[in-house]
């Protein structure tokens, strides 16, 4: 049970007790094993950011939390005020890393490593930099140059098969450095997402989701790891588990291009197929429907009356009840029993349809805005006045005027990162002010 790593992940980031590279560890196995950790840390992170003063340790539990969040810039700009420790400075490398900002990840690496982080994985930092910068033969050298303390790394394997991979080193070589790392940590997240993309690209589809798949039980979840997922999972046509991948990396990323081109093409076959399977289940009953009863062995009796009643077809029984057979002279309980099982050697039975009256519910009539309330609604939600967090969030969800923010809930809104109930409470008085509500309320 994740508790059992973790037992209170909002006590773990804001309470006093240790917080290194074990605790964070533990915080990352406990919310890749139990999503509904997630809002727990948010909400640990929201009540240390309101907090108006911060001490140096404070600071560095904050900053790291950011960062697994997937937000960067806000991590490196905490851990600058930080205590200038080791698990500050290589958080706020990984936080340059996530940037683009290749340099000051590298010199962020070295420090920590000076100051006395994992020196493998540093240095492994420092080749992803490197890497990323487009020097793969730099990025060789220095991982060659570890000594052999670093082989019990798995962080250094991962970042030997990396730079293997990309100097075109054959391929079993690479898929030998990955499986060491595996060896020493079997969920390393990095090491299965680079397995997952070698049975990809050598069409073992199902090797490869097996490895995606086990790469995101680790937090924070791999954004490449979700969107490969995605099209495996829309290859096989898993179109609901797909559209969850793309889902997942919008909720962090709510502009990531190729997770909302996807989503919508995904969102598109889906409907496709869904209305193709519609269309050969309706074939499916159509046929099924027409076959002639004289096609099954009845009793002469029945195939008497049902001639009588001028039933011919499956379909003619299915629209007709039990009580008009019965109705029908000379047909008894012997001869309704042999109906309803040749009815349900083919899934069918009688009346099933057999056309209802439903009452129509009687259509509301809602009154049409007055000329003032349309002004209103078509008012810029700038007109609003809303503090500078929550009009960043109005944009963020693409609200543009009050008539599309009163067509939201409570709940919308504070699904937007850093919408918190202040910036709610905040919302809700200036419409009060109009005389609107969000809608629900």
């Amino acid at each position: 049970m994740p508790s059992a790593v973790a037992p209170d992940i909002r006590d773990l980031v804001t309470g006093t007790g240790p917080f290194g590279p074990t605790e964070v560890r533990r915080l990352l196995d406990s919310l890749g094993t139990d999503a509904s950790l997630h809002r727990d840390l948010r909400d640990a992170v929201r009540e240390l950011e309101s907090q108006p003063e911060r001490s140096p340790a404070t600071a560095v539990r904050l900053g790291v939390c950011q960062n697994l969040l997937g937000r960067a810039s806000h991590a490196i700009e905490t851990l600058r005020a930080a205590d200038g420790g080791a698990l500050a400075l290589f958080h706020q490398a990984l936080a340059h890393l996530a940037t683009g900002a290749h340099e000051a990840a590298e010199s962020c690496f070295e420090a920590a490593k000076k100051a006395g982080y994992d020196a493998a994985a540093c240095t492994a930092g420092i080749a992803r930099s490197l890497r990323a910068a487009g020097q793969p033969d730099q990025a060789a050298r220095i991982i060659n140059a570890l000594g052999a303390d670093a082989h019990e790394s798995a962080e250094y394997w991962v970042a030997k098969g990396d730079v293997l991979a990309e100097t075109g080193a054959e391929v079993t070589d690479i898929v030998k450095a990955y499986e060491k790392a595996l060896s020493i940590d079997p969920g390393h997240p990095a090491a299965l997402f680079s397995m997952g993309v070698l049975h990809d690209r050598l069409g073992n589809d199902e090797e490869a989701e097996a490895c995606y798949e086990k790469s995101l039980q680790r937090y924070p979840a791999s954004v490449g790891a979700l969107v490969n997922l995605g099209i495996l999972y829309e290859d096989r046509d898993d179109f609901a588990k797909a559209q969850r991948c793309y889902r997942r990396v919008l909720e962090a990323f709510p502009d990531h291009p190729r997770a909302r081109l996807f989503l919508k093409d995904c969102t598109s076959s889906d409907d496709l197929l869904t209305t193709e399977q519609e269309q050969k289940q309706r074939d499916r009953l159509d046929h099924v429907l027409s076959l002639p009863v004289s096609d099954f062995e009845l009793s002469v009796r029945s195939r008497n009356c049902l001639q009588k009643m001028g039933i011919h077809t499956l379909g003619d029984l299915a629209r007709t009840s039990e009580a008009e057979i019965l109705a029908s002279k000379n047909f008894g309980e012997t001869s309704l029993s042999e109906i309803k099982d040749m009815l349900a050697s083919k899934a069918l039975s009688l009346g099933m349809l057999t056309e209802t009256v439903v009452e129509e519910e009687p259509v509301l009539e809602t009154a049409e805005p007055s000329a003032d309330e349309q002004e209103i609604y078509a008012a810029s939600i700038g007109e609003l006045n809303l503090s500078v967090r929550a009009r960043k969030c109005m944009t963020k969800l693409g609200i543009n005027t009050i008539g599309e923010l009163v067509r939201r809930t409570g709940e919308d809104l504070m699904e937007c990162k850093n919408f918190g109930v202040t910036s709610l409470n905040e919302v809700r008085e200036k419409l009060v002010e109009r005389g609107l509500r969000l809608r629900g309320e």
